[in-house]
């Protein structure tokens, strides 16, 4: 009756069926003796169970309703709690530090959730991940997705600054190019970092402003040359020349001056230095004869006004060689020259009366007082004017000159010729002052001479430098040398002093100039045996004995030791040089072709670490079998150091940015590839709706920079890859398709044309071959020239070929008919050995009549491409060539031909 007390609260009452088996005695087993119970004590036990069994049912049930009722009242507490705690969220608005310290406080996992949807910060969102990490992992994924967004944007500003300042750093160099602006603006382009965009964008600008300024300012170069070059040839007076060369000189200074002027390639501006110079000295050479012409000029006008009677032709050509001189050639010369020519003949002829010479008379003869006495007709115009010659070089104190003509003159003399009186006089007067100056000058010559050993005498105290030391003795001898010529001989004496004193001089210089081709020779000695180590090196290169680190070392030693070799005399130096290059050369090549495919495995391992995906589970380890492969292949073939330090540097940040975009790449990625697929899909729908307008003319540009575009803006996301691409492979096909629909409307066209013409010119030549064909009816040209006319001009470069053919079956057709149809008719052979050729070139059936000839011929071409290397295709000069050819052609052949035209009118365009 106390089973009531053994049962858990909220234990569900027995069924009744159970609770009479729980009272219903067990069955006496067979044959055990059991105690008689009477009817009445079964049933009084029966009815006390019953009540207790009830009593225990409503026990349970009471505690039940106190379970339930309990339960109600604590999901109505929760319920009441989640409300309090979402109005409290709602309350919380923008206050990230309310929000944190909420989610720290708060049991229910979704409004945890809502609440760090209001977390930004990084120093809340950190506080946050750190309580949460454990604890609620939809916050934490939430959390540390918007910290590591934050960390990879803080990346994108420090690279953002970085490139920024070297900018700005740019603006600042002396020396700008676009290669470093280019680099400047790839590294800019795969940064995100829009808060510098503006500062970049300004500094971007003003770099952009710099490159325009020097590229201006080279073209103006390059234009100012221009100019400069052609002022030779305008014909411009001195004047002109001169205002045009000074302008031209202002912008050369105002170039020079400019702050981009380093820019400037250095050859450019020597030519434009070179070619001022030239023409300064034109210019002055110009003005130094148009003053002499304008001296001369205003001489003779002068002269002119004068009168004659205080003028003489001796005075005037005396003045007229004191006169600067004229150009050598040159109109206004040989005019300036005829008017004094003119103005000499205009004096009369003097009439020279010779001195009286007493005649004495002989003993025994009578004097005849009536004989005239004998004349002295004097000097011809040759001596006078040798004489003034002379007289002109002394006054300018030209004394070898004046020596000169004085020794011509005794020459002219020793001839016979006689001299008036006057003359005489004036010549000896000229004479003792030719003496006169000769001493003075000879005098003057031993003092300077003095001067000059005393000079020489004095070198050897100077401690100057052998080379200048060698100077200045040559420039003494030379300076003796001159005084020999202005001064006349020196004294045997002081000869050699001089000598003996430039001996002594130059002595240390002599013996420091053969050290040195002792030097010279050691030193070519030297180079003999690099030219036979490198010579050796390349027998063991051909060899294959190729130990490529050795012959890099070797390389690099022997270029070395030949930069440090010393001087070599010229001679020897050029066979040397020539021998040690051609050897260099010999053993570099090979290297060069072997580091060449090095430097591409290098290449090959940075873009295949610029493959490896960051967000592979094994790009770690291929990255690192990656650098193990670089390693051997470093150890194996060092290629140049600078060459080596930027590939290593590249594959470093190859890898470092793989390291880097492990971590970033997976917050990027998702943005990254939307953006990329709004601008594929931009990209396509451009392509989609410019199809109708692609021409042949501007369709490789579209596609080509569409292909460009393409592969510039990235990956989409995977699961829209495949419709991308085909979208962006329908339009590719449709903008192709409609250039193809065009070029095969524009082929036809041609084709028709060519086909045309090509008829016309068939029909005449059948007419010229065969005069009573119906082509033959019409005979004469005109008939023929205007069937020419009426049909359209051919594109392509077809017109010159077929107008060539016309014109020559047309001159034939008036002219000689029988040979130009015997070369028509020679001409068929070879017309259809070419077609048949160009058939097999374009893959065009030829008839089963030619399949004999088609064979064999494929056969020569088949041959013909492996000789030469080349696939058989469509030759261009073959088709011109083969309609250049005269030749008869049946119906068939003109067939063919109009098929292979149609084939390929294009490709012969």
């Amino acid at each position: 009756m106390f089973d009531f007390l053994f049962k858990r609260q909220g234990s569900k009452p027995a069924a009744s069926g159970e609770q009479q088996g729980a009272v219903k005695p067990a069955p006496a087993k067979s044959g055990a003796a059991q105690p008689a119970v009477s009817k009445t004590a079964g049933k009084a036990g029966s009815k006390a169970s019953n009540k207790a069994k009830a009593a225990a049912a409503a026990v349970a049930e009471q505690a039940a309703n106190q379970a339930a009722a309990q339960a109600a009242e604590a999901r109505a507490a929760v319920a009441s709690a989640r409300e309090r705690q979402a109005a409290q969220l709602k309350a919380l608005g923008s206050d990230e530090a309310a929000a944190a310290e909420f989610i720290l406080q708060s049991p229910f996992s979704e409004l945890r959730l809502a609440a760090a949807e209001l977390l930004h910060g990084r120093e809340h969102l950190e506080r946050v991940y750190g309580a949460m990490r454990n604890v609620d992992r939809r916050v934490a994924k939430l959390v540390h997705g918007r910290l590591d967004a934050i960390r990879h944007h803080e990346a994108e500003l420090r690279r953002g600054e970085d490139t920024l300042a070297q900018a700005r750093a740019m603006l600042g160099d002396v020396l700008l190019t676009p290669n470093h602006v280019g680099e400047l603006d790839r590294k800019w382009s795969v940064i995100r970092a829009s808060e510098l965009a503006a500062d970049f964008e300004a500094v971007r600008a003003q770099l952009g402003a710099r490159l325009e300024a020097q590229v201006q300012l080279q073209r103006a170069m390059i234009d100012r040359l221009t100019a400069l070059r052609q002022l030779d040839g305008q014909g411009l007076d001195a004047a002109a020349l001169g205002e045009a060369l000074a302008r031209l000189q202002q912008e050369q200074a105002a170039a020079l001056a400019d702050p981009g002027h380093p820019s400037l390639p250095r050859a450019l501006v020597g030519e434009v230095s070179n070619e001022l110079a030239r023409l300064t000295a034109s210019l002055a050479t110009a003005e130094k004869d148009a003053a002499a012409l304008a001296a001369r000029d205003a001489a003779l006008t002068a002269w002119a006004a004068q009168p004659q009677e205080e003028l003489t032709p001796d005075t005037l050509r005396r003045e007229w060689q004191r006169l600067p001189a004229m150009p050598a050639n040159g109109a206004a010369t040989e005019a300036l020259q005829a008017r004094f020519d003119a103005l000499l003949a205009s004096f009369p002829q003097a009439i020279r009366k010779p001195k009286a010479v007493p005649v004495v008379a002989q003993a025994g003869a009578p004097a005849d007082s009536g004989a005239a006495p004998a004349k002295d007709k004097g000097a011809d115009q040759a001596f006078l004017d040798q004489l003034e010659a002379l007289e002109a070089a002394l006054q300018q104190g030209s004394l070898g000159t004046a020596a000169e003509i004085d020794k011509s003159l005794k020459d002219a003399k020793d001839k016979g010729m006689r001299l008036t009186g006057a003359q005489l006089e004036h010549l000896t007067h000229l004479r003792a002052d030719l003496k006169r100056l000769s001493d003075w000058a000879r005098w003057g010559g031993n003092v300077s001479r003095e001067e000059l050993i005393k000079t020489v005498e004095t070198l050897a105290t100077q401690n100057l430098a052998m080379g200048e030391l060698a100077k200045k003795v040559g420039s003494m001898r030379e300076r003796w040398k001159a005084l020999d010529t202005l001064s006349g001989p020196a004294p045997r004496s002081l000869w050699e002093r001089f000598d003996a004193a430039c001996s002594a001089a130059y002595a240390p210089a002599a013996a420091h100039f053969r050290q040195l081709a002792d030097e010279r020779h050691a030193n070519a000695a030297r180079g003999q045996a690099l030219v036979d180590e490198a010579q050796a090196e390349i027998a063991n290169l051909q060899q294959d004995n190729a130990d490529w680190k050795h012959v890099s070392a070797t390389v690099q030693r022997l270029r070395t030791a030949w930069s440090h070799l010393g001087a070599v005399d010229r001679k020897e130096k050029k066979r040397l040089d020539g021998l040690f290059s051609e050897a260099l050369t010999t053993l570099q090549r090979p290297l060069e072709n072997q580091r060449k495919v090095e430097v591409a495995v290098r290449e090959q391992l940075i873009e295949e670490v610029h493959k490896l995906d960051p967000n592979e589970r094994h790009a770690v380890d291929m990255l690192r079998e990656l650098q193990s492969r670089w390693q051997e292949h470093a150890r194996a073939l060092p290629l140049e150091r600078k060459a080596e330090q930027a590939l290593w540097q590249r594959f470093r940040a190859a890898c470092d940015a793989l390291f880097a975009a492990r971590k970033e790449h997976a917050h990027a990625a998702d943005s990254e590839r939307r953006t990329h697929e709004a601008a594929k899909e931009a990209l396509c729908a451009r392509l989609e709706a410019a199809a109708g307008d692609a021409t042949p003319s501007n369709v490789a540009r579209m596609l080509r920079e569409a292909a460009a575009e393409w592969q510039a803006i990235g990956p989409v996301p995977r699961a829209h890859e495949a419709r991308i691409e085909g979208r962006y492979q329908a339009a590719v096909a449709q903008v192709q398709a409609q250039v193809a629909e065009v070029r095969r409307a524009a082929d036809t066209v041609l084709a028709g044309v060519v086909r045309d013409k090509l008829r016309l010119i068939q029909a005449l030549e059948t007419a010229i071959a065969d005069p009573d064909s119906n082509a033959g009816t019409h005979t004469q040209g005109d008939d023929w020239r205007a069937r020419w006319a009426a049909l359209a001009p051919v594109d392509g470069g077809y017109e010159p070929i077929l107008q060539k053919r016309f014109d020559a079956a047309l001159a034939a057709l008036e002219g000689d008919r029988a040979a130009y149809a015997r070369q028509l008719q020679e001409n068929r052979p070879r017309l259809l050995n070419d077609l048949l050729r160009l058939e097999i070139a374009a893959g065009i059936d030829s008839g089963a009549e030619f399949a004999r000839d088609r064979l064999r011929l494929q056969v020569e071409v088949l041959q013909s491409s492996l000789k030469s290397g080349q696939k058989p295709g469509g030759n261009t000069a073959e088709l011109r060539a083969l309609l250049a050819l005269p030749a008869l052609a049946d119906v068939r052949t003109e067939t063919r031909i109009e098929c292979l035209m149609l084939r390929q009118p294009k490709e012969a365009s």
